[in-house]
């Protein structure tokens, strides 16, 4: 009895087909839990489509995923003075975000970061005069631009990269690849358009394995079905059942995620007005689970186990059996599944 990730296999695919063709030199990106898929996975998805790079979070990632992709491997966190070395090929692509980081990698591949409105790292204009020097020493693969995913206050996106071209013209630096992230297709040509001379590589995770929701399914195995009345106790705590109905026990606890939800941006009144209401709710000891039974989310019992959940069926509805599976809504970025079925 699992928490199982149901893959319709062929609609996956066609997916990642209609990414690949919208983003030509599309550099994939397999980073955290490998989007819930797992590294070795997505590893083998990309050999199938034979991508020449594979972008990974950090370098103990590109130390795992080496052995699963034949191909260079751009490791996203930049390079800082100090850091504990991991052994990692000669394919491997160090991003760095400083000149002091370009010059303590001496030899290497690298990518340079430049600082993006999302004001996360990366070099300031002010450095660009300092990069002459330092980039003799090592293998500049190219610049690259993290944008961010929401424009508030109406700036455009591809205005904010022809800027940061203009001013590498102007610096005298190499322009022959910028490699960038959270730009729509249509952009991408844009400035494709503008910059013939330049190849545009777009890095691409959460819309090229996410990008269809319908392809995927998380299913939790009902393990135990028990009555309880009003009054009865249950659980670590033994709190009592506020009325009549069945506990059941279903694959899908913390050591998978379930229960474990990141913080989410919450943007309009009625969306901020629910996360009040669950908050409220909360301190009362009552959390709607992920786990879907009869045409409803479920209520937890109590929170999550370990390895499983305890839901709560009221009495008018039917439980269901031993060997069950039900729906779960999970983020594939926090989830960790069981076993995966491709169907």
């Amino acid at each position: 009895m699992a928490l199982t990730l149901y893959v319709d296999t062929a609609r996956w695919r066609a997916h990642q087909q209609s990414v690949l063709q919208q983003f030509p030199g599309m550099v994939p990106v397999c980073k955290g839990n490998g989007y819930g898929f797992g590294h070795e996975r997505l590893a083998e998805e990309v050999t199938r489509f034979r991508s020449d790079m594979l972008a990974v979070g950090t370098t103990y990632e590109a130390a795992r995923i080496k052995d699963y992709f034949s191909g260079d491997l751009l490791v996203l966190t930049p390079f800082r003075l100090g850091e504990e070395p991991v052994p990692l090929p000669d394919r491997a692509v160090r991003s760095v975000s400083s000149v002091e980081g370009v010059r303590g990698l001496v030899g290497a591949r690298v990518v340079i970061e430049l600082m993006s409105s999302m004001k996360r790292h990366g070099v300031v204009e002010d450095d660009l005069p300092k990069l002459h020097a330092a980039i003799e020493d090592v293998r500049l693969e190219g610049f690259a631009l993290h944008l961010p995913l929401d424009r508030t206050d109406g700036s455009d996106a591809v205005e904010e990269v022809l800027g940061w071209m203009d001013r590498l013209r102007s610096a005298r630096l190499p322009l022959h690849t910028m490699f960038v992230s959270h730009l729509a297709a249509g952009e991408l040509a844009q400035l494709q358009q503008q910059f013939p001379q330049t190849r545009f590589r777009a890095r691409i995770g959460t819309r090229l394995w996410l990008g269809d929701h319908d392809a995927t399914e998380y299913r939790g195995a009902v393990l135990d079905v028990t009555r309880v009345t009003k009054g009865d106790r249950f659980g670590y705590r033994q709190q009592k059942a506020t009325s009549d109905g069945h506990l059941v026990v279903v694959a899908g606890g913390t050591s998978h995620g379930v229960g474990l939800e990141a913080p989410k941006a919450l943007h309009g009144v009625m969306p901020r007005a629910k996360g009040v209401a669950r908050a409220g709710l909360a301190t009362v000891n009552r959390n709607l689970s992920p786990f879907v039974w009869a045409g409803k989310q479920r209520w937890f019992a109590e929170p999550p186990h370990m390895q499983v959940s305890i839901l709560f069926i009221p009495a008018e509805v039917a439980p269901p059996q031993v060997g069950d599976e039900l729906v779960a809504h999970l983020r594939h970025t926090t989830t960790q599944f069981d076993r995966m079925v491709d169907r």
